[in-house]
């Protein structure tokens, strides 16, 4: 059985929201276990609590941690950076990929519109769906029979190059 998707807001009773931490903390602190376990990292955990904690916890232990922060801390700040992202960068990056997938999709629902007005065009004898298309409209449909012709010469191109057939007869 799946659980509900949790809502992520502040948790008013004091007692729920110390189980909730301590939950996840458990949860976060298994996961950096597994992590470092099945990709072969060296990761650590440091997690200070709200809750009565003098000494933060530590995964896997302090002089581990203290290991782990040195060897980051010493590489250079290119380095430790490169990957990094703030919650802007991160944002920005998700936009722009949004709106990448967005002028595909535009690119993609352009091709299908044309695609079926040629269709269209090629159904109606009389020629009248042609009269209520715009010029911008004609110039895709133009473009677009122009490349399904030239895929069809080139399809039948290799068909003759593959048959051995020069002159289209066998």
């Amino acid at each position: 059985m799946s659980r509900n998707k949790v809502k992520l807001a502040w948790i008013a009773n004091d007692s729920a929201r110390r189980t909730t931490f301590k939950k996840r903390k458990k949860g976060l602190m298994k996961k950096v276990s597994e992590l470092s376990t099945l990709c072969g990292v060296e990761a650590c955990a440091i997690i200070y609590g709200p809750y009565d904690q003098k000494v933060p916890d530590v995964w896997p232990s302090p002089s581990d941690a203290h290991r782990v922060l040195t060897r980051f801390k010493s590489m250079p700040e290119m380095e430790q950076s490169k990957k990094m992202m703030n919650q802007e960068a991160f944002l920005r990056q998700r936009i722009a990929k949004t709106k990448e997938q967005l002028k595909k999709q535009q690119r993609e629902n352009r091709e299908f519109e044309i695609t079926k007005l040629m269709n269209r065009t090629l159904v109606d004898i009389s020629g009248r769906i042609l009269q209520d298309v715009h010029t911008d409209e004609l110039k895709d449909l133009a473009f677009m029979i122009e490349e399904k012709m030239n895929g069809i010469q080139e399809r039948i191109d290799s068909l003759k190059s593959s048959t051995g057939c020069r002159d289209g007869s066998r």
